[in-house]
């Protein structure tokens, strides 16, 4: 109690330091797409910042946001989709001066890498026996791919032959273990795998801007902390590494 009460009467110089001795461990909700390139940054923020420990809980950006709303022990979140991090905002979860969209992302369609389907565009997707995408309803990149399908008119169908993952790195998984023909995922998932190919993009205009916005999440108990690591995921080193794994930065 007298170090917070010490800590609140100090500059954030001071605050920062006094933040410094001692031990922290922060909760990192992230949609599963960024697991690779946050997983690097950790090991190098933790290096610089070895007083806080980084945990992570991975998943779809709808349950995360769920998981949050309904009281999980988080302190910032990493959305894969604006409309997930923007019901945090309207519920007071998260302030919009503590949040900003921090990269892009793009959708592809992978097939496995010894696939014989005849399958190089979306609209191949109809000689597929099946085809995975996320939910839609709790994973982003279900939702690009479904609002994609639509637009091409591929959706109505291929609907029967639809296998529903979880998260994106599901769907990666039916495709690498050739439990489908076909799924649609991230660019940066796809180039994490030497077992599937990318025989198509998505182009702007068939789904939503993929952007992942970044918060602070209000009542988190680590203000300091998460806002140091809210600081580090912005700066060079962090988009550096996102960028290796395939993220695009915002213009």
């Amino acid at each position: 109690m007298m170090l917070l009460l010490a800590i609140s009467g100090c500059s954030t110089k001071e605050q920062k330091q006094a933040a410094s001795e001692k031990k922290v461990e922060l909760t990192i909700s992230a949609a599963a797409s960024l697991q690779n390139a946050l997983n690097d940054i950790k090991a190098h923020f933790e290096k610089k910042h070895p007083n806080v420990i980084i945990n992570y809980n991975f998943g779809a950006s709808g349950a995360l946001q769920q998981q949050i709303s309904q009281g999980a022990p988080v302190d910032l979140f990493f959305s894969a989709a604006e409309d997930k991090f923007q019901k945090l905002v309207q519920d007071g979860l998260i302030e919009k001066k503590n949040g900003t969209d921090l990269v892009g992302n793009e959708l592809v369609l992978v097939v496995p890498k010894d696939s014989n389907k005849g399958i190089n565009t979306f609209e191949d997707l109809t000689k597929a026996d099946k085809v995975s995408l996320g939910t839609p309803e709790s994973v982003p990149a279900g939702q690009y791919g479904k609002q994609t399908l639509d637009k091409l008119k591929v959706w109505k169908s291929i609907e029967g032959k639809v296998v529903y993952g979880k998260d994106v790195r599901q769907v990666l998984t039916y495709v690498e273990s050739n439990n489908v023909d076909a799924g649609l995922v991230y660019k940066t998932d796809a180039l994490t795998s030497q077992k599937v190919e990318i025989v198509a993009t998505a182009t702007e205009g068939t789904h939503d801007s993929i952007r992942y916005p970044l918060g602070v999440i209000k009542n988190s108990p680590h203000q300091i902390e998460a806002q140091l690591f809210y600081d580090y995921l912005k700066g060079d080193q962090s988009m550096k590494t996102l960028e290796k794994y395939g993220f695009k930065k915002l213009k």
